[in-house]
């Protein structure tokens, strides 16, 4: 990525380097694979649906 976009933004600039790695070996490319799995599930467990805290069960 050129050094002059510094404000783009920065899950551009990630998606970019990402597609900028080539694995080498299968074994490799599973690693990318999994750590993409990793943090797609990170992410849906930050956006669970949070508690309904005006209701409470009494």
């Amino acid at each position: 990525m050129p050094k002059a976009n510094k404000h783009a933004d920065k899950n551009l600039r990630n998606v970019v380097e990402e597609l900028n790695e080539t694995p080498v070996t299968s074994h490799q490319a599973q690693q990318f694979q999994q750590d993409a799995n990793d943090r797609r599930h990170q992410d849906a467990l930050n956006h669970d649906e949070p508690t309904d805290l005006q209701h409470p069960h009494s």
